[in-house]
């Protein structure tokens, strides 16, 4: 099987990662397959905010995240980046209506670079609610997004703590051929 559709193939969302940082050359290969995605028109606006796991602003974002869904319930087991050493936030132009698909576009190539260098990865949209919610201007402000960008999608990475089998899928159900 080709190499790109085995890791198509493999790829599954890690929910659990050991505590062992990524190395500056796994990290510089994560982010350029983010940047060699392709753009509408081009544009090349999507923006990567690399955010080590303990950074406090993550603790932030979770609790926004929480207080936005009530903030009543019992505290999850894990936090929404599932104690990755490293998250990934990607944003991109508000004015720019492709911006989004740019960015999950982007944030595919490093889910797929990542398996391919046998680090796990879970591609996170839960905190959007935060993100552009009361403390949108603070996030944004502290993640260094440049004026005029907003969140688009998020993504974990570090070492697999956890495994488990990519989903299965139906193609009967999903594609219709016309």
């Amino acid at each position: 099987m080709n190499e790109i559709l085995k890791v198509i193939k493999e790829r599954s969302s890690t929910r659990g990662y050991t505590a062992e940082k990524l190395t500056e050359a796994e990290l510089g290969a994560l982010i350029d397959a983010g940047l060699q995605a392709p753009t509408a028109a081009n544009r090349q606006e999507i923006h990567f905010s690399v955010v080590d796991g303990e950074n406090p602003i993550l603790e932030e974002i979770q609790q926004e995240m929480l207080a936005g869904r009530g903030g009543g319930a019992a505290a999850p087991a894990h936090n929404f980046y599932y104690e990755a050493p490293v998250v990934i936030i990607l944003s991109g132009n508000a004015a720019f209506s492709w911006s989004a698909v740019d960015a999950g576009i982007a944030v595919e190539n490093i889910a797929l670079a990542a398996e391919s260098l046998g680090l796990g990865n879970v591609i996170l949209g839960c905190i959007k609610d935060a993100m552009v919610g009361a403390k949108k201007e603070h996030f944004a402000k502290a993640l260094g997004f440049p004026e005029g960008y907003e969140y688009e999608v998020a993504i974990a990475v570090g070492r697999k703590a956890t495994t488990k089998e990519p989903h299965e899928y139906d193609a009967a159900k999903n594609v219709t051929r016309v």
